[in-house]
C-alpha cells in the first residue's frame, strides 16, 4: 500500500479530531450538547483502550490465551462494585479544585509541593513505557500497512520515509497534536471540553474498527464463533488458549486484576478524564454500567482474531500484535486494513494526547513553576504577565515527555510485547494507590507517610522492573539480572532477597506494594500531622458532609485590596480574562468592585479557584497568602499561619462534639423518664388491677361463707351450691397468688427446674387434657396437626405443660365466640421445635405484639369490655422459653385471629 496514501488518511484523520474540538471548544451550545452528556463522558473514559487493547491484546490471546481478560476484569470491578469510590474523588476535586492527580495526592497531605514534585516524577517516568507502547504500534503498523502484499507473509519492517525512522516521526507528529489540543490558551478551569469530546469520537472509530476486523475474521473467513473454535480444538498447541492458567497463570491473572484495578483510578490520562474533566459526577453512575459494556464488546473478538492469526500464518515466526492488520492484508483486505490502522491510531494517539497533556500540566504546576517561585534568581516575580511563560512550560514539557517515550522505545520497548510494556506502566501507577485509597479514608494519614512510601515503592519498581529492561536491552550489564547489582545474588532483580517462584510482574508488585504500604501505614503512626494536614484530613475524608463550594480562604489572616490580587492572578492567567471573571463574579452577586476596597473571603476563593487552573492548587494557595500577608511567604509560613488558627477551628470542632453528645443524652434521658412513667402507670394498673381481683374472691367467699353461717337451716342443693362457689373461688385466688409467686422466682432465677428429654407430643396432650372440659363447655373445635416422629426436646415437663396451658387458655378466651377454633401446630425445623397455637379471635392490635409479653399488658375482651386475667400468663410464658433456650412472639393471621409461636431446642442426640 502506498505510504502517501497512508499519511494522508492519517493526516485528514487528525485533522478531522483537531476541527471536531476547535468546533465543540468555539460553541457554546456544542458544548451544551456533547461535552455535558453522560454517553459522550464515558466513551471518553474508554481512553483506557489503547493500542494495548487494540493490538496487544490479540498478540497475548494468540500467546497465552484468556490471560488478557484480567486486564479488563480489574476496572470492571471497580466500576460495579465500587463506583463510589470514583463519586468520592470527584466530589473531592471539585471541592478542592483539583488538576490532576499530582495536584489531588499534594493537596490531601498539607498541599506540599515537594509531595507534588515527587508524583510528578513517578508519573513521567512511569509513563514513559507506555507512550513507547504507543509509539512503537503506530511505527510497527504503518511499517507492515505499507510493506506488506496480499497472500505473503509480513514484510520485515524498514523505515520507508526517507530512511528517518517512522517511530521518531510519529512521535514528533504526535507532540504537536498535543500541543494544539491542550495548550492553546490557558483555562482558568483548566477543563479542555473539546478534547473530551474528541476522545470520545476516537472511542467510537476504535471501537468500529475492532469489530469490523472481528467481524471479518469470524465470518467472513470463518464460519462463526463454533466454527472458529472448533478448528482450534483440534490443534493442542491453539486449544491450549481456551486455558485460564498456564504454568504461573493464576497468580498472573491475580497480579494483572489488581494492577488494572489500580490502574483504572491511578494513571495520569485516566485520573485526568475521569475526575479532572468531569462535568457532573452523577454522570458515574450511568458509567458503572456502560463502561464495562464498553470494554465487553470491544474484548468479543480477540480470541477469534487470535486464533485466525494462528491459522492463518500457522508455523510461520509473525509479530501476533500486528494480527489486526495482517490477517485482513494476508486475505487481500486493504482497505479493511487501512481502516483497522485507523483504528488503532485512534487508539494510540487518544492516549498520547491525554496523558501529554496531564503529565504536562503536572510538571508545570508541581515540578517546574514551584521551583522557579523559590528560586530568586528566575526573577518571575516582577514579570507582569507569566502566561506566556506556563503555556511554553506546558509545550516545551508535552515535547520532551514524547521524546522521552521515544527514548525508551528506542532503548528497551524492542526486547518486550506490547502488553508486556503496559505492565510496566501500570505497576508504577499503582505506587499512587496506597496514598490515594488510605487518603480518603483514613484521616491519620501523614505528609511523611505518603512521601515515604511513594519513594520507596518508586525506588522499588525502579530497580526490579525498569532497569532490567534496560539490562536486557544492551543498555546495562546482564550480570545485572543473573547475579544482582554487584554481584550480591539476593540483589537479583527478579529474586530479590532470595524470594524465587513468582512471574517477574507479581515479584515487582509484591515487593513495591509491600515497602509502599508498610512504609506509608508506619511513618503515618510515627509521625504527626500539621495543622494544614489535619483541615485536608476531614475535607477528604469526610468531603460528603461538607458543602460542594466549601472554602478555606477564611484561613487567611491580614488584608489585600482588589487591585492587588487581580493584578497577581492576572500575572498567570492573563489580565483580559480576570477582568472579564472579576466582572462576572460583581454582577453575579450585584455588587461593585473597587481596586482599591478590601477583598472578603468570598472573592479570594473565587480568586484561588481561577488560579489553580494555571498553577494547581498547592502553588495556588502558597500565592494567594502572599497577597493576603502582603508579602511573598513560603509554604512553611503558610503552614504556621494555619497552624495558629487551627486551635480555634478544633476547640470549634470539640465544642460541635460536646453539644452533640450532650443532645444525645438528653434524648436517651427523655426516653428513659417516659419508660420510666409508663412502668409505673402500668405498676398502678397492676396494683389496682391484683387488688381488684383479690378483693372479687374473697368478697364472694366471705358472702357465702356468712350466709351459710347466719342460715343454717339452708337446704341441701342450696347449700352445695355455695359450697362449690366458695371452692371455684378460692381456686381462682390459689391461681392469682401462684403465677404471683412464679412470675417473682423466675425473675429472680430461684425456680427449681428439672431439666430431661421431654416428648412434646405428649405434653401437648396433657395440656390439652387439663383444659378438655373448657374447651367443650365453650363448644370450640380443636385441630392438633403434629407429625408422628418429632424428637425429644431438653425442657422442664411441668414448665411447658405450664407455657402451652396458658397459651390454650389464653385462645379460649379470645376465640370467636359463636364458632370458635384454635388449631394446635408443631413443626420441625434446623434445631430446634416450633409449636403454635393459633385462634380465630379478633387479634392484637398491631402495636401490641411487640409487648404483649411484658408484665401487666392486657388486651380487651371479644366484647370489648375490661381485659381478661391477670396479664401475668404470657409474661410467665416468655420467662420459661427464654430460660429453655427458644423464643417466643405472636403474629396476627391473615385468615383472622392470633397466633401465639414458640420454638425449643432439640435434645441432642
Amino acid at each position: 500500500m502506498s505510504s502517501g496514501l497512508v499519511l494522508a488518511v492519517s493526516a485528514l484523520y487528525l485533522g478531522l479530531l483537531f476541527a471536531i474540538a476547535q468546533y465543540v471548544d468555539t460553541h457554546e451550545r456544542a458544548k451544551r450538547i456533547f461535552h455535558r452528556n453522560p454517553y459522550v463522558f464515558t466513551l471518553s473514559m474508554a481512553v483506557f483502550c489503547t493500542s494495548w487493547t487494540f493490538y496487544g491484546s490479540v498478540g497475548r490471546a494468540a500467546t497465552t490465551g484468556l490471560s488478557f481478560l484480567p486486564i479488563y476484569l480489574g476496572p470492571t470491578l471497580v466500576f460495579v462494585l465500587w463506583s463510589t469510590l470514583w463519586i468520592k474523588i470527584i466530589r473531592i476535586c471539585k471541592q478542592q479544585r483539583i488538576t490532576s492527580i499530582a495536584d489531588f495526592i499534594a493537596s490531601r497531605y498539607g498541599k506540599r509541593s515537594t509531595l507534588g514534585g515527587l508524583v510528578t516524577i513517578i508519573a513521567v517516568v512511569g509513563t514513559m513505557p507506555y507512550i513507547s507502547l504507543q509509539l512503537k504500534s503506530i511505527g510497527n503498523s504503518f511499517r507492515i500497512l505499507v510493506t506488506s502484499s496480499a497472500g505473503s507473509m509480513p514484510a520485515q519492517p524498514v523505515d520507508p520515509l526517507f530512511f528517518v525512522d517512522t517511530t521518531l516521526v510519529v512521535a514528533i507528529a504526535l507532540s504537536l497534536f498535543a500541543i494544539l489540543f491542550g495548550t492553546r490558551h490557558l483555562d482558568a478551569s483548566e477543563h479542555h471540553e473539546g478534547l473530551v469530546v474528541a476522545i470520545a469520537f476516537e472511542s467510537v472509530v476504535k471501537l468500529i474498527a475492532f469489530l469490523a476486523v472481528g467481524l471479518f475474521v469470524t465470518y467472513g473467513i470463518f464460519h462463526g464463533f463454533t466454527d472458529i473454535f472448533q478448528r482450534a480444538s483440534v490443534d493442542p498447541a491453539l486449544s491450549r488458549l481456551f486455558t485460564v492458567s498456564q504454568g504461573s497463570g493464576y497468580s498472573q491473572w491475580m497480579t494483572m486484576t489488581l494492577l488494572s484495578m489500580a490502574a483504572i483510578i491511578c494513571l495520569p490520562r485516566q485520573f485526568y478524564i475521569t475526575a479532572v474533566e468531569n462535568p457532573d459526577e452523577e454522570y458515574i453512575r450511568k458509567a458503572t454500567w456502560l463502561f464495562p459494556l464498553y470494554l465487553l464488546v470491544i474484548n468479543l473478538f480477540v480470541l477469534p482474531i487470535a486464533i485466525g492469526g494462528r491459522l492463518a500464518f500457522a508455523g510461520t515466526p509473525v509479530d501476533a500484535d500486528m494480527f489486526v492488520l495482517t490477517v485482513p492484508l494476508y486475505y487481500d483486505y486493504p482497505v479493511l486494513a487501512l481502516f483497522a490502522f485507523v483504528g488503532g491510531l485512534s487508539a494510540a494517539t487518544s492516549m498520547v494526547i491525554v496523558a501529554s497533556i496531564a503529565l504536562a500540566t503536572m510538571v508545570c504546576n508541581d515540578l517546574v513553576m514551584p521551583l522557579l517561585l523559590r528560586w530568586r534568581w528566575a526573577n518571575i516575580n516582577k514579570t507582569a504577565d507569566l502566561t506566556g511563560l506556563l503555556l511554553a512550560i506546558r509545550r516545551i514539557s508535552i515535547v520532551v515527555i514524547l521524546i522521552l517515550g521515544y527514548g525508551y522505545y528506542r532503548f528497551a520497548s524492542e526486547s518486550y510485547s506490547l502488553v508486556t510494556i503496559g505492565l510496566v506502566s501500570f505497576a508504577a501507577a499503582a505506587q499512587f494507590a496506597p496514598s490515594i485509597i488510605g487518603g480518603i479514608f483514613w484521616k491519620n494519614a501523614t505528609y511523611s507517610g505518603a512521601l515515604t512510601g511513594l519513594m520507596l515503592g518508586f525506588l522499588m519498581w525502579l530497580y526490579t522492573l525498569l532497569l532490567p529492561s534496560f539490562a536486557q536491552s544492551g543498555w546495562l550489564p546482564v550480570s545485572f539480572i543473573e547475579h544482582g547489582a554487584f554481584g550480591i545474588w539476593w540483589l537479583k532483580p527478579y529474586a530479590l532477597f532470595g524470594l524465587e517462584g513468582f512471574d517477574r510482574l507479581t515479584h515487582a508488585l509484591f515487593w513495591s506494594m509491600l515497602v509502599n504500604i508498610g512504609a506509608f501505614w508506619l511513618m503515618s503512626i510515627l509521625t504527626q500531622q500539621t495543622a494544614i494536614e489535619r483541615i485536608q484530613a476531614v475535607q477528604f475524608v469526610d468531603v460528603f458532609r461538607g458543602a460542594d463550594d466549601a472554602a478555606d480562604s477564611s484561613y487567611w489572616r491580614g488584608t489585600a485590596t482588589i487591585g492587588d490580587l487581580q493584578q497577581l492572578v492576572g500575572r498567570f492567567v492573563g489580565v483580559q480574562r480576570v477582568a472579564e471573571a472579576f466582572d462576572a463574579f460583581a454582577a453575579a452577586r450585584n455588587i461593585s468592585l473597587k481596586k482599591n476596597q478590601q477583598v472578603d473571603a468570598s472573592l479570594l476563593d473565587f480568586a484561588e479557584r481561577l488560579l489553580a487552573g494555571s498553577i494547581g492548587s498547592a502553588t495556588a494557595r502558597v500565592m494567594i497568602g502572599s497577597i493576603v500577608k502582603g508579602e511573598i511567604v513560603s509554604l512553611d509560613e503558610v503552614y504556621r499561619i494555619l497552624d495558629e488558627t487551627s486551635q480555634v477551628i478544633e476547640y470549634s470542632h470539640k465544642l460541635e462534639q460536646k453539644s452533640a453528645e450532650l443532645e444525645e443524652a438528653t434524648a436517651q434521658l427523655r426516653t428513659a423518664n417516659e419508660r420510666l412513667k409508663e412502668l409505673d402507670s402500668l405498676k398502678d394498673d397492676f396494683l389496682s388491677m391484683v387488688s381488684h381481683e383479690l378483693r372479687t374472691p374473697l368478697t364472694s367467699l366471705r358472702a357465702f361463707a356468712e350466709i351459710l353461717q347466719d342460715n343454717p337451716t339452708v337446704s341441701g342443693p342450696q347449700r352445695d351450691q355455695f359450697l362449690s362457689i366458695i371452692i371455684k373461688e378460692s381456686e381462682r385466688l390459689t391461681r392469682l397468688i401462684d403465677q404471683l409467686l412464679d412470675l417473682a422466682k423466675l425473675e429472680a432465677g430461684r425456680m427449681d427446674w428439672s431439666l430431661r428429654d421431654v416428648d412434646v407430643a405428649t405434653t401437648i396432650e396433657e395440656a390439652v387434657a387439663a383444659l378438655n372440659a373448657l374447651i367443650h363447655e365453650k363448644d370450640i373445635r380443636l385441630e392438633m396437626d403434629m407429625p408422628d416422629d418429632l424428637p425429644f426436646v431438653r425442657a422442664d415437663r411441668d414448665q411447658l405443660i405450664q407455657v402451652i396451658v396458658n397459651l390454650i387458655s389464653n385462645a379460649i378466651k379470645f376465640c370467636d365466640s359463636e364458632r370458635g377454633v384454635i388449631r394446635i401446630r408443631v413443626t420441625r425445623q434446623a434445631e430446634a421445635l416450633l409449636v403454635g397455637v393459633e385462634d380465630n379471635g379478633f387479634g392484637i392490635p398491631a402495636p401490641m405484639t411487640e409487648v404483649i409479653f411484658e408484665r401487666f399488658r392486657q388486651t380487651l375482651s371479644p366484647a370489648g369490655g375490661k381485659p381478661q386475667g391477670s396479664g401475668l400468663g404470657l409474661a410467665i410464658c416468655k420467662q420459661i422459653v427464654t430460660f429453655l433456650g427458644g423464643e417466643i412472639w405472636a403474629e396476627n393471621l391473615d385468615r383472622g385471629g392470633v397466633g401465639f409461636f414458640f420454638t425449643i431446642p432439640m435434645a441432642k442426640s
